[in-house]
């Protein structure tokens, strides 16, 4: 069976244009490119961008942007619609060349370097990148396919236990909710154990019951040392979720603040409610502080 993307059950591109959307070279490594030394990578960001600036023609999304994320952090990227959220993850997945400055994920350089950062990606993004006419599992052994990946059988019983999508395996994608689609989508972004997980607003279009599953299997994936980035404009949600919170505005980042600073003056200290009102008043004071 074959459905609109040319993907059959065998997991061949009719196509024949030999790449993944991941980058990888169907059947074989990726194109590396040159190793950082342990001089770079000893106490370095494992994403650092200096002075990014992202042009549409005359137009400026993204204006001399600085960002530092270290190692295990869960970053929650906040910002009204039009920020510039989406086009700057869309940067820092290497789908998107910026017109200027530096942007290094894991030591690497992009664009200079992009398919060896890309093997240390997972990206979950409004579009799931799943295919319908394929099971739960079939999909996964595609995409496992594609990054060669050793005992695939395990690894992929091991990623549906993670998003709670074990017993549905053999059922067809497109039978599944949005909500599952996505949980199975966060399961193809960490079946090749990335180091960094990019998520653009994920909980979109899911209903109460769903977002609350997907955030359960959210916290697996932070829990697992991994350092994440996801763009949201529900503070609720992320509140629970994040360690930090960055606020993107007209294209810059114009405030950060650590979980623990953001509860170090309220009286009802680890309450989810006195994290969620010290949020909200930190993402409108950084708002207004916008030049």
């Amino acid at each position: 069976m074959v459905d609109g993307a040319g993907i059959n059950r065998a997991g061949i591109n009719r196509a024949g244009a030999g790449v993944s959307p991941a980058g990888v070279t169907p059947g074989g490594a990726a194109a590396w490119g040159a190793v950082p030394t342990p001089e770079q990578l000893s106490g370095a960001p494992v994403i650092e961008v200096r002075r990014l600036v992202k042009r549409f023609g005359p137009k400026a999304v993204l204006r001399n942007l600085d960002f530092h994320v270290a190692a295990g952090e869960f970053v929650a990227l906040l910002g009204p619609n039009g920020a510039g959220k989406t086009t700057f993850l869309r940067i820092l997945a290497s789908l998107s060349r910026p017109s200027l400055g530096e942007v290094r994920i894991a030591g690497y350089p992009l664009p200079d370097q992009a398919a060896s950062v890309r093997r240390r990606l997972g990206v979950v993004s409004h579009l799931p990148l799943l295919y319908g006419d394929l099971t739960a599992e079939e999909n996964l052994v595609f995409y496992g396919r594609m990054y060669s990946l050793s005992n695939l059988e395990a690894r992929v019983r091991e990623v549906l236990d993670l998003v709670g999508l074990a017993p549905r395996r053999r059922d067809l994608v497109r039978t599944f909710s949005r909500g599952m689609q996505q949980r199975l989508a966060i399961g193809r972004a960490v079946l090749h154990d990335p180091e960094v997980m990019l998520f653009d607003e994920p909980h979109t279009g899911l209903d109460q019951d769903a977002c609350t599953m997907l955030d359960t299997v959210l916290r697996q994936v932070a829990a697992m040392g991994r350092t994440v980035v996801m763009t949201s404009h529900d503070l609720t949600r992320v509140a629970d979720l994040a360690t930090r919170f960055d606020v993107l505005s007209r294209g810059a980042i114009r405030a950060s603040a650590h979980r623990e600073a953001l509860l170090g003056g309220n009286a009802v200290e680890n309450s989810f409610a006195g994290l969620a009102a010290e949020l909200v008043g930190f993402y409108r004071r950084a708002l207004e502080g916008a030049p």
